[in-house]
């Protein structure tokens, strides 16, 4: 379905309740199934989620993750140690398109025994659960960091645990120190020195009730809009300020775009400034890629120019996210220039109008280009794809007075 979105008078204010992270949801939840009886609020309600928990609650030995990348990795790691368990890991197209052989090879270096469904190195796959001991496995770290979490949430059920050596640059460390926290709060005991992850064996992990955090990668639209708005004051909860999220470093970036944010208790307030912004912003994105399209859409609509480097995980995304908003944007009217890792737009403002905006099958597309409807109207194609991640987006922008037809 394709929407027309736009704003009448560019003033932006209400609250927003968004629900649990979705990466915070995803480990728990793979946590959960592997130590049975602690439980689990604000989780978040994104198809991946739901894909997950589905997944880890069925008896099918076929099972269809569609496009949840991060439960096609985190249940590879998991359905390799059920003993006894033979199961089909499937997903859509796309999914069959990128690729897993390093995490499959990290975990048959640990006993496990898995086969390739189709093409050697991507999904289907067909995973014949055995008990695995554990030990040491290394991994090439400027990889995708759920491959390093897949492993190292199997780390404490392992007889050995798990030392995990990482070579290379380490790529997303945010989200492995998020995995390792986790772990922590149940009382596994861990240790991150240098390039090596140790994970030691746990039998009775603590049960405490474990409350999820907003997710901030939802919150960057509502940054995005504080931004591109004449004026704006947004409350978003319910956050941390000692967030494990690594997008939660939007705070500093969007202060250079015009955008203050304070807490008041879990609540957080973005509110629009009237000071000098820059006129280039230079950022590395390596720790936080699942926030480069909002950026770079901020910067068009606000016309400053940015060069954002360490994006080379976004090649294999949902989609080729590097060239997708090379594309798009270029069609709006910007000058753009991306390579392989990096994505590079000039300051100045030449919006085309009315453009319709393909979504291609990546729920992030969709919500990067939405806040620009405050500057020229918009058409976004296939806008139920949000549901991967943040289901009810549409209607929180209703709240902030946006029209959608």
């Amino acid at each position: 379905m394709e929407i027309k979105i736009a704003h009448p008078n560019t003033h932006c204010k209400g609250s927003i309740n968004i629900t649990g992270s979705k990466s915070e949801t995803n480990r728990l939840l793979l946590l959960q199934a592997l130590f049975k009886g602690f439980e689990l609020k604000n989780t978040s309600n994104s198809d991946d989620s739901q894909v997950m928990q589905k997944a880890l609650q069925t008896s099918s030995d076929h099972i269809n993750i569609h496009h949840a990348g991060t439960a096609m990795r985190f249940l590879t790691s998991y359905f390799s140690h059920q003993q006894g368990r033979s199961v089909t890991l499937t997903g859509s197209q796309r999914m069959q398109e990128r690729p897993i052989r390093i995490l499959v090879d990290a975990l048959r270096s640990l006993g496990a025994s898995i086969d390739y469904g189709k093409e050697d190195g991507f999904p289907p796959l067909k995973i014949h659960g055995k008990k695995l001991d554990g030990g040491k496995v290394e991994l090439p770290a400027d990889v995708s960091s759920q491959y390093i979490s897949a492993l190292l949430l199997l780390g404490p059920v392992l007889e050995k645990g798990l030392e995990l050596h990482l070579i290379g640059k380490i790529t997303s460390i945010p989200y492995i120190n998020m995995t390792i926290a986790l772990l922590n709060s149940l009382g596994v005991t861990t240790s991150f020195v240098g390039q090596v992850i140790r994970v030691l064996p746990i039998e009775e992990p603590k049960r405490a009730t474990q409350i999820v955090e907003s997710d901030w990668s939802s919150a960057s639209y509502f940054f995005s809009i504080a931004a591109l708005s004449d004026e704006a004051e947004i409350h978003l909860t319910s956050y941390r300020q000692e967030s494990l999220q690594g997008d939660s470093v939007l705070r500093s970036i969007y202060k250079n775009l015009g955008v203050s944010s304070r807490f008041e208790g879990t609540t957080l307030i973005l509110k629009k400034e009237d000071e000098p912004i820059s006129s280039c912003i230079d950022l590395d994105l390596s720790e936080a890629p699942d926030i480069a399209q909002t950026i770079a859409v901020s910067c068009y609509g606000l016309g400053i120019g940015c060069n954002l480097k360490g994006l080379h995980t976004l090649k294999i995304k949902e989609t080729d996210r590097l060239e997708a908003l090379h594309t798009e944007l270029n069609k709006l009217g910007a000058s753009i220039r991306v390579t392989e890792k990096s994505l590079h737009l000039a300051a100045g403002i030449n919006f085309k109008k009315n453009c319709s905006i393909p979504t291609y099958n990546d729920h992030r597309m969709a919500m990067a280009f939405a806040p620009l409807a405050l500057k020229i109207p918009l058409k976004i194609q296939d806008v139920g794809v949000v549901s991967k991640s943040y289901p009810d987006f549409w209607e929180d922008l209703k709240k902030l007075n946006f029209q959608i037809n």
